[in-house]
C-alpha cells in the first residue's frame, strides 16, 4: 500500500480509535488502561496492518516505554512514601514558612506544595497537608481559602510538569527526551504559572469565602470547641530535620542535572575519563532516584522497625502500579501510530500549517484532560498520539513537546478529576459553583500562563 493511499486510511483508524477511547472512558466501566490498549488495536488494524504486526507493535512500545522509566516510577513512589510517613512534607511546611515570615502563609503553602508533589501523589500530598492550612488560618486569621488554594496550586503545578512525578516521567520515556532537561524546563514553564495562581489564591480567597458564608453560611465555619486541626500531625521534636527531609528530593535531582551538565560538555564518547563515567552512572535517573529512596529510609525512618519499612515501600509501589500500566499502554498506542504511518502522514501535513509544534501534543492533553479528567492520563495521551507525528518533523524541539503535553494536562480541573473532590472536601467547599471558583479557576489560569510561556519558550528555542 503507498503512502499516499494509506494515509487516509490511517487518520480514519486514528479518528475512530480516539472516539472509541474517549467513548469507553466516559461510557463504561473499561479503566483507560484497556481502552489504550483497545484503541491501539484500532487504529493499527484499520490503518491497514496486519493483526500480528499490531499486536508486535503494542507489546514493543510498551515494553520500551517502561524500559526507560519504570524503575524511576516505582523508586519515586517509595521515596514519596517514605516522605509522607516520616513527616518530612510537615518538616518543610513549617520551615517555609519560618523563612518566608508572615503576611506570605499563602507563598510559603504554595512553595511546600511546589516541593512535596515531585515525588508524592497530590491527592495524598492534599491530605497530608491540609492539617496545616486550617492551623496557619486559625493562627494568622488569614483567608483559610486562600491557604488552601494556594497549596493546592503548588501541588498541582509540579505534578503536572516537574520529573520524577509519574505523569511528567512517562511523557519523557515516550518522546525519548533527557530527564535532567525535562526537569528544567518544568521548572522555567511552572514558576510563572505557579505566580499566576497564587496571586488568584490571594486576592479571591477571601472573596470566595464571603461568598459562601454569604451562600451557605456556617460550611466553613470552625467551632470553638471541635479539635485542633495539627491533632493528628507528628510533634515538632519528632519531625526530621529540613536537610534531612528535603535530601532525598533536591539529591536525585542535582545527580540528574550533573549527568545533564556532564554529557552536553562531553558528548558521546567510546572512552571517556573515569570521572565522567562515574557521574554518568550515579546521574543516571534510575540510579539516581534509587539513591534518593536510600537517602530517605536512612536518613528520615532510622529506628522504624524494619517490617514497617518494607510495608510502607511496597504500599508505595503498589499506587504506582496504575501508573506503570498506563504509561506502558500510550507508549504502545504511539508505537502503532508510528508503525502504521500515521505519525508520518500527520507530521508531514501538520508541517504544511503555520502552527508552532509544541500546540500538537498541548491541544491533545487538554481536550483529554477536559473530557476524562485525568492529569496523568491526558499528558500519556497527548505525548503518545502526538510524538510519532512530531519525530517525522526537522527541527522540532522535543523537550518543549514534551512539557506541552504535560501543560495541557493541567487545564480546568473539575468533576471527573479526583484531586478536585479531594481539595473542596477537605477544605469543606459543597456548593458546585464555590468549588469551580477553588480549583478549576486557578489551574485554568495555570494553564493558560503555561500557554503563554510556551510561546516565549517556542520563539526562542522551538
Amino acid at each position: 500500500m503507498t503512502e499516499t493511499a494509506a494515509g487516509p486510511q490511517v487518520i480514519i483508524g486514528l479518528g475512530i480509535a480516539i472516539f472509541v477511547m474517549i467513548a469507553l472512558v466516559l461510557k463504561t466501566r473499561v479503566h483507560a488502561l484497556l481502552a489504550l490498549i483497545i484503541a491501539a488495536s484500532i487504529a493499527g488494524l484499520i490503518g491497514g496492518m496486519p493483526p500480528n504486526a499490531v499486536i508486535g507493535a503494542i507489546t514493543d512500545g510498551f515494553g520500551s516505554t517502561l524500559s526507560t522509566i519504570g524503575l524511576v516510577i516505582g523508586f519515586g513512589v517509595m521515596m514519596g512514601r517514605i516522605l509522607e510517613v516520616s513527616g518530612a512534607g510537615q518538616r518543610m511546611a513549617y520551615s517555609i514558612l519560618k523563612m518566608l515570615g508572615k503576611e506570605r502563609e499563602d507563598w510559603a503553602m504554595a512553595l511546600t506544595g511546589y516541593i512535596v508533589s515531585i515525588p508524592i501523589f497530590c491527592d495524598s500530598a492534599y491530605v497530608i497537608l491540609n492539617p496545616l492550612v486550617r492551623a496557619l488560618a486559625r493562627n494568622s486569621g488569614r483567608s483559610v481559602l486562600a491557604l488552601g488554594i494556594a497549596l493546592a496550586s503548588g501541588l498541582a503545578i509540579t505534578h503536572s510538569a516537574v520529573p520524577p512525578t509519574p505523569g511528567p516521567l512517562g511523557v519523557a520515556g515516550i518522546f525519548g527526551v533527557d530527564v535532567g532537561l525535562m526537569i528544567a524546563w518544568g521548572v522555567t514553564f511552572t514558576i510563572p504559572a505557579l505566580i499566576v495562581m497564587v496571586l488568584y489564591a490571594r486576592f479571591m480567597g477571601p472573596r470566595i469565602e464571603a461568598m459562601i458564608e454569604r451562600d451557605v453560611p456556617d460550611t466553613l465555619r470552625r467551632d470553638e470547641d471541635e479539635e485542633d486541626p495539627l491533632a493528628g500531625q507528628r510533634p515538632m521534636e519528632e519531625l526530621p530535620t529540613l536537610l534531612k527531609s528535603v535530601l532525598p528530593i533536591a539529591l536525585p535531582i542535582a545527580l540528574i542535572f550533573c549527568n545533564t551538565l556532564v554529557t552536553a560538555l562531553v558528548g558521546e564518547s567510546d572512552d571517556p575519563a573515569l570521572a565522567v563515567q562515574i557521574i554518568q552512572f550515579v546521574g543516571h535517573p534510575v540510579i539516581a532516584v534509587g539513591i534518593g529512596v536510600l537517602v530517605a529510609v536512612y536518613g528520615l525512618i532510622p529506628k522504624m522497625p524494619r517490617d514497617q519499612v518494607l510495608s510502607h515501600l511496597e504500599k508505595g509501589v503498589e499506587s504506582a502500579g496504575i501508573i506503570l500500566l498506563v504509561t506502558g499502554a500510550g507508549g504502545a498506542l504511539g508505537a502503532v501510530l508510528r508503525a502504521s504511518g500515521a505519525g508520518d502522514y500527520i507530521g508531514e501535513s501538520v508541517a504544511s500549517l503555520a502552527m508552532p509544534a509544541f500546540l500538537i501534543p498541548f491541544i491533545i492533553a487538554t481536550l483529554v484532560r477536559f473530557v476524562q479528567g485525568s492529569g496523568t492520563v491526558s499528558m500519556i495521551t497527548g505525548a503518545s498520539i502526538s510524538a510519532p507525528i512530531l519525530s517525522s518533523m526537522p527541527d522540532v524541539n522535543l523537550v518543549l513537546a514534551a512539557q506541552a503535553a504535560c501543560l495541557g494536562g493541567l487545564f480546568f480541573s473539575y468533576f471527573n478529576d479526583s484531586y478536585f473532590w479531594v481539595v473542596n472536601r477537605m477544605l469543606g467547599v459543597r456548593t458546585a459553583k464555590h468549588q469551580l471558583l477553588v480549583l478549576s479557576v486557578p489551574t485554568t489560569l495555570g494553564w493558560a500562563a503555561a500557554l503563554v510561556a510556551l510561546f516565549i519558550a517556542n520563539a526562542f528555542v522551538g
